[in-house]
Formats: C-alpha cells, structure tokens, sequence
C-alpha cells in the first residue's frame, strides 16, 4: 500500500527483469551488467568470497543460461518454483541466507517486491521483458522505455508506503495456517518504510467466533 500514484502502473508489460539484494549491498550491483560481474561487486560489498554468496533465481526454462552463469562463478544458487516477491524479500531478511536474486518475472511482483524491500531499505532494479513482439509493441505504444532502468523509487516513490503478507502455506519466510482445536494460528510480515519497522506477527483465531459474522465459511 502507498499514496495513491505512487506504485507503477505496468500497464501492458507483464514481465520484467529483476535484480534485488539487501541493505549492505545497496548501490553496488547494476541490472545493466552480467550476473558474474554483480557477483563480484556483491562479494567486495559483503566482504565474502563469491563461493559463500546464494542467489535465488526461478527454476524456469527461460533461466537456462542464466542458472549457468551464476553456477560457474561458484556462487550457490537456490531455486524457486514461484514466488519472487519472497525471494527478493529474502535478500534483505536477516538470517534468510540468500544474498542476491537474478531473473525475469511477473511486473506486479516486482513491484510488491519493492515495496517490502523499500521498507527494509534494501534495493530492487528492473527492466521491462517483452515476450514477444506484441508485447514489445503494445509497451511502446504505450510510451514505455524497455531500456530504462527502474530502481526501486521508480516502482514505488515516495517514502510512505506499506508492505503486509500472511503465510498460507509454509515458506521460507512465513508458516502457514495451522489449524487446531479451537481455530487456526496464521504468521504474518507487516513492514512500514517511513519508520523502517518490520513486524512478524503471530495471531491466534477463534473460526466459531469469526463464523457469527463473517460471509466466510472457515474451517
């Protein structure tokens, strides 16, 4: 959630091409150079050695060349079936293990990723991914740049924006609902980028209480 305006409107450009990595790390990779490149200003930023560093990258047939890459500079790579807003959140989530994520996917994501990453001052930057020649086409007409670089205030300006989620099932950074005698339990990540605070929640829920009310039928 943000001011009204101030998320971008991705429009007809449903893929883009991300790079995200935590706060230490901030100002020193670019999108614009090889993966093996920002590896390498990642390990002089982290004082680690590449061979030390994780990279979360989507396990999609388009990442073929990328997984590649990453692999033969040593770094460990970590692969993801969906989920890329979790996995650039990971990069900036202390004790979460990943250091950097490379890939193409969805805008919107991308833009929910720097939202969370805004308020853990951390760093998102992305270029548009046309599929296909449609694509390209219809974001030109669109006016969109496809060699611009968005930086995490693009996707998300100004410094009031918030960032909430709730695990359904388990993941690497939030458990799922659990489900007990009296109700379920649900584990929540609620962040703010003006005060910088970041909050995991655990909530207990009475289902035959909440029943009395609500339209849902829980259980």
């Amino acid at each position: 959630v943000a001011e009204r305006g101030a998320m971008f409107d991705p429009g007809p450009c449903v893929y883009m091409e991300k790079l995200a990595v935590g706060p230490r790390a901030k100002g020193a990779c670019d999108i614009r150079r090889t993966p093996t490149e920002n590896l390498h200003a990642l390990s002089e930023a982290l004082g680690r050695p590449v061979r030390d560093l994780t990279a979360v990258i989507l396990d999609r047939p388009r990442h073929e060349n990328l997984i590649a890459e990453v692999r033969a500079t040593g770094a460990r790579i970590r692969l993801i079936t969906d989920g890329d807003v979790a996995g650039a959140i990971a990069t900036g989530w202390p004790g979460a293990g990943t250091d950097i994520l490379f890939g193409i996917g969805g805008t919107p994501e991308g833009v929910l990723a720097a939202a969370a990453l805004k308020c853990m001052g951390a760093e998102i930057q992305g270029r548009l991914h046309p599929r296909n020649e449609s694509e390209r086409a219809a974001a030109v007409d669109a006016g969109y740049s496809l060699d611009a670089v968005l930086t995490t205030d693009d996707l998300v300006q100004g410094n009031n924006c918030f960032f909430a989620a709730t695990g359904i099932t388990d993941g690497e950074l939030l458990r799922g609902v659990q489900y007990h005698e009296f109700g379920a339990t649900t584990q929540s990540l609620v962040m703010r980028s003006k005060s910088g605070t970041l909050r995991k929640i655990d909530a207990s829920h009475a289902l035959a209480k909440l029943a009395e009310f609500s339209s849902i039928a829980f259980g």
